[in-house]
């Protein structure tokens, strides 16, 4: 498969048969970044699924993950989201704007999704295709293993409170920022 047919980000620059890159560079936006990239530097195209995952959270939310405080912990919207799927609560991240205008079980199927996108690890991440698959589907989905940047009961410590990066290799970060 050709990583510039299903992915929308950073894979594009890559090789047309590259599967994985490892960059000295970082560039991206905060809160979009998978860990294994802004950690690291290691980049695939399952990086681009992670960035998906973080934007579906967010449609459905209404909330940027970028910034997103609750009053009752200190995760991000992922892991806010992860939270709520584990206590079958995931319709309490539903854009109180969306209203009674919704269908509940695609709302639901799409977080899911996205959960199963922003996944701590690559390999466990679903393809593009696979994606697109699944929220058109209406089949059972996998369970979501613990998401990235999950502040709960995380022991890889990729997320330090601040979206700061703990590295050995002390790569540089670069903010884009669209106009």
């Amino acid at each position: 498969m050709n990583p510039k047919i299903s992915d929308f980000g950073l894979a594009r620059t890559f090789g047309g048969n590259q599967i994985e890159s490892n960059t000295n560079r970082v560039v991206g936006t905060y809160g979009y970044m998978a860990p294994e990239y802004a950690g690291n530097g290691i980049f695939s195209i399952k990086s681009d699924v992670y960035s998906f995952g973080v934007l579906v959270l967010e449609i459905v939310s209404g909330e940027k993950n970028r910034g997103f405080v609750h009053e009752e912990h200190s995760n991000n919207l992922i892991g806010h989201a992860w939270e709520l799927q584990n206590e079958g609560r995931s319709m309490e991240l539903v854009a109180k704007c969306l209203g009674e205008s919704i269908n509940v079980s695609q709302v639901l199927r799409s977080i899911h999704v996205g959960l199963l996108c922003v996944q701590r690890h690559p390999e466990d991440r679903p393809t593009m295709p696979s994606v697109i698959m699944m929220l058109g589907g209406e089949g059972p989905l996998p369970s979501p293993k613990e998401p990235g940047f999950y502040v709960g009961n995380s022991t890889q410590g990729f997320y330090d409170g601040s979206y700061g990066i703990s590295s050995n290799s002390e790569p540089s970060i670069t903010k884009l920022n669209g106009t």
